[in-house]
This record gives structure tokens, C-alpha cells and sequence, in this order.
């Protein structure tokens, strides 16, 4: 089979978790015989990016994200033309690069790219964040996991004291953000890394038909992680280690300082990776117990890895399915987590009793490790199999890329522009139908409209930390209007760009 995987997040010098499970996947497809290629950004160099990211195949340079803040920040709004805009640019991309591929397969932040790949094309995408019904992909706010589902609302990430234009703005981008994944997910096939993400989508988007949706978690590389480990030393009693990008909803500070004071003598804590609040945390932390190693590449933080005592987890944001976690366990390490977002689901591939360890809150979690430390390390040779191995899952992603692609679930209104050329033809017709939707007021493809409560698999109400599905029908039906401007938004963009191409 032919697969070309498509991401933004390629190439880089410093690959995150998205990135390192397109590379895991792509590099175990071309060892099982499969044609691969990786199609990503051309404006992080054009040369050496296939070793720069550790991809064995061949990686084309297809699309660039210039500006990519588009004065967010300084106009306190999300704007709801940005993320359109530069789906529609990958969406090209694949379109000039896909002839010759048996499918195209998406991991990257814009879930309505789908949208502007033409019909023909066998196209999956893999959702990885909660950026398919929030913004900022995090759907963290002041320090805690946000709950929110009143799409206005959502102008306090961006801007704290947000006034009602800004508010109405917001619900505009985020009403149209939300409507546009969900045609996506209903016109292709999509996979959510847990169990976790599908559900919080179907709490901000109670209709969403999901129907065309799977389940199937990160993989991956358990060849070299079990290589790791019997390679490492004995692990050494008190070693922990936390690795990570260092940034906010990650929980490195609020981890150390709920430890201070708090773990033996013996316990040193080994802090690996980048971020902005590396310094102050280094700053306030550095030092006797704990040892700041920035940035590590790919062996050596398997090495460090593979002959800790104990490896911590300690994000306070939602994870979807930590890389991180399911690393650790590969390498025979006990872990510990706070027991949130899909975090809980990868307790299935541990190899024995507690080995992935819960916990409710950072206090019990700081507990939970001061008692683990002060046990003899676990030390057991790594089994020769993984649950989550990429060999193992990948019959499973094989089996969805051979699934029909019914491009008529979204219905032919959703059909993306196969044209590029923009002719006369195709510009008057768009100006007719932005007249007839000012018109009339309609919203095309909306979800709201009609109930898929048989094909959505609903999450049940009542479950802890979430609100109930009436208040996300609230939220929608008070902004329809807003919703519908943001459809003629969009139009209007794709018209300019015709007019305009750049």
C-alpha cells in the first residue's frame, strides 16, 4: 500500500509527541513493506529533513504556516477566518501531492481539512489533541482543566476581561470551528487516540455523527524501547524522572513544589526537556535533589528512561494519550500519572500489578511516589510484546484505510473545490450563493438541525467534570445567527482567495 502521512508539526529539530507518533507509524509501515511518505511544512528547510526527524522514507516539502498568529493576541479574539484559512492550504497541498497514493493520512491541529480535500481521495485523519472543539487544543484556563461549553466564553483564553464584542466574535469562530470538524468527521474517516477525546467532542457537539470515527490509541516503537531496557543498568533506588516540554498544564512546577520537602534523602529527581518555565523552575528548584537536563534527544532520554526507579507524569492539563506514559511502561518502569483525561485507558498495556499508579491530586500524587521510592526498583527483563507496539496496532489502522471512502455522508454541500483555477463561472456562483444565504439565513450543514443520537455514541451524563448535554444545546441554539455568519465568513474567505491567490 501507498500511504502518504500529512502533518504541520514536520520536520523540526525538536519533534513533540504528535510528531514522534507520525515518525513511529510511518517508519513501521515502511519495515512491514508499505510505501510511505511524509508530506509537511516547506518552511523549516527543504533539505536533510527525513534525518533531522529520523524518518527512513522520503519527505516532501508541501505547505507553509506563515504568521500563524494573525494578531490574536493583540486583537483579544480568536478570528474566525485563521484556522479555515490554513486548512484550506493543506487541504491544497494534499490535493497537488496525493496522485499515486493509495490513502492520505492526516495528524496535525486543523480537524476541517477535510473539508477542502478533494472527492477521490482514500483521506484519515487522526485527532491527537482536544483541538477538535477547542482552540487552544488544551482546553486548560487559569491553572485548571476548563470545563466551559459556552462558545463565548471562550474569549477569556485569550483575552481575560473580554467585553461582549469580543465575546460575540469568539462564538462566531469557535460556533464555526466546531460545525466545520464535525462535517469533517462525518464525511471521512477519523481516529481519536482514546476514548477521552471522542467524548469531549460529543459534549460540545451533542449531534455530531461519529458513525465514520474509531478508537485507536498512540503506538509505539517497542523493537527499540525493548532494546532500551535490556541495554540499561540496574535501575538505581530514588532515581525519578520527569520529561517534557515545560510549560504550562504539564505540571512540572506544581509537582516540585508539592515535593519539596516531601521525598527521603535518597530521592533525586532528574528533570529532562525545554520550555518556558524551565528557568524559573530551575531557579527556584535546582540543585540538591533536583538536576535540570534540558533538552535530550531521542536515545538518551530512552537511556535515562530505561534505569529510572520510578518515571512521573505530572500534567495537570487532560492529556489525550500520553507518548510518555506509554513509553515508560514499554520499558518495564513503573509510572505515575494524575488520573485524568486518557491517561486511565493505557492502564491496559501495563505488564504487572500497579505498574502505571493513579492518583486524584498532586498531593497524592507526590505520596503516592515517596512510598514507591522508598521500595527496592522494580527490575524484570521486558516481555517480547507490547500492547501498544505501532506492529501490533497496525492491523487495525490497516483495516480503516481499506474501508470505503463514502464521501456522501456529509452531503454534497460539503463537497470541497476541486478547481483551482477559480474561473468566472465558479466566482459569480459563490457570489450567488453568499446573496442567497443573507438571504434566507441559511446555515448549510449544520448539526444542529437533526438528531444522531443513534450513531454518535454519546458520553452519559453526570460523569465527573462535565456538563450536561442540554447546556451545549443552550449554547448552540442562543448562537445560530453566529453560526451562520461564521459559514458566510468562511465563503467569503475562499471567494477573496479566489479573487486573490497568493
Amino acid at each position: 500500500m501507498r500511504i502518504l502521512m500529512v502533518s504541520e508539526d514536520l520536520p523540526g529539530a525538536q519533534v513533540g509527541g504528535l510528531g514522534k507518533h507520525v515518525v513511529t507509524l510511518a517508519n513501521r509501515l515502511l519495515a512491514d513493506g508499505h510505501e510511505v511518505e511524509i508530506l509537511g511544512r516547506n518552511d523549516r528547510g527543504a533539505h536533510g529533513c527525513a534525518e533531522q526527524i529520523g524518518f527512513h522514507g522520503r519527505f516532501r516539502p508541501g505547505f507553509d504556516q506563515p504568521h500563524p498568529g494573525w494578531k490574536e493576541a493583540q486583537l483579544g479574539i480568536f478570528n474566525p477566518l485563521k484556522r479555515p484559512y490554513f486548512a484550506r492550504k493543506i487541504g491544497r497541498a494534499i490535493a497537488r501531492h496525493a496522485h499515486g497514493f493509495d490513502v492520505v493520512h492526516y495528524h496535525g491541529h486543523l480537524p476541517m481539512t477535510g473539508l477542502y480535500v478533494p472527492d477521490g481521495i482514500n483521506y484519515v485523519q487522526t485527532r491527537h489533541d482536544q483541538g477538535s472543539e477547542c482552540l487552544t487544543h488544551l482546553r486548560f484556563r487559569d491553572d485548571a482543566v476548563c470545563d466551559n461549553l459556552v462558545p463565548g466564553e471562550c474569549a477569556a483564553c485569550i483575552r481575560r476581561n473580554a467585553g461582549p464584542l469580543r465575546k460575540s466574535v469568539t462564538a462566531i469562530a469557535v460556533n464555526g470551528y466546531r460545525d466545520q470538524n464535525a462535517r469533517a468527521f462525518a464525511r471521512h474517516k477519523t481516529v481519536f487516540v482514546s476514548d477521552f477525546l471522542r467524548r469531549q467532542f460529543l459534549r460540545a457537539v451533542p449531534d455530531a455523527d461519529l458513525t465514520r470515527c474509531r478508537v485507536i490509541h498512540n503506538v509505539v516503537d517497542y523493537p527499540r524501547l525493548r532494546a532500551a531496557a535490556l541495554a540499561a543498568p540496574p535501575p538505581r533506588r530514588g532515581d525519578l524522572l520527569l520529561v517534557g516540554r515545560i510549560d504550562a498544564g504539564k505540571g512540572f512546577g506544581e509537582f516540585l513544589d508539592a515535593a519539596r520537602g516531601r521525598l527521603a534523602p535518597h530521592v533525586r529527581i532528574t528533570v529532562v526537556g525545554d520550555g518556558p518555565q524551565r528557568a524559573a523552575l530551575e531557579g527556584r528548584h535546582g540543585g540538591g535533589q533536583v538536576r535540570f537536563f534540558g533538552w535530550q534527544d531521542y536515545p538518551a532520554t530512552l537511556a535515562l528512561a530505561a534505569r529510572a526507579h520510578l518515571c512521573v507524569v505530572p500534567s495537570v492539563c487532560a492529556e489525550a494519550c500520553s507518548t510518555t506514559v506509554l513509553e515508560a511502561l514499554a520499558l518495564g518502569r513503573p509510572c505515575l500519572a494524575l488520573a485524568r483525561g486518557g491517561t486511565p485507558e493505557l492502564a491496559r498495556y501495563a505488564g504487572f500489578p500497579d505498574q502505571l499508579g493513579l492518583a486524584d491530586s498532586m498531593a497524592d500524587l507526590v505520596a503516592l511516589a515517596a512510598r514507591r521510592l522508598d521500595e527496592q526498583p522494580h527490575s524484570r527483563p521486558p516481555p517480547p510484546t507490547f500492547g501498544a507496539d505501532a506492529g501490533v496496532l497496525l492491523s487495525r489502522l490497516l483495516a480503516l484505510y481499506a474501508e470505503p471512502t463514502d464521501h456522501c455522508a456529509a452531503g454534497g454541500r460539503d463537497k470541497p473545490d476541486e478547481d483551482d483555477n477559480h474561473g468566472k463561472r465558479g466566482e459569480r456562483a459563490e457570489q450567488r450563493e453568499l446573496r442567497e444565504n443573507a438571504e434566507h439565513g441559511e446555515h448549510n450543514g449544520s448539526i444542529g438541525r437533526s438528531s444522531h443520537a443513534d450513531r454518535s455514541g454519546r458520553a452519559p451524563n453526570g460523569e465527573p467534570g462535565t456538563q450536561s448535554s442540554n447546556d451545549s444545546r443552550r449554547g448552540h441554539a442562543s448562537s445560530d445567527r453566529a453560526a451562520n455568519h461564521a459559514d458566510l465568513l468562511d465563503r467569503h474567505l475562499h471567494l477573496e482567495q479566489r479573487r486573490h491567490p497568493r
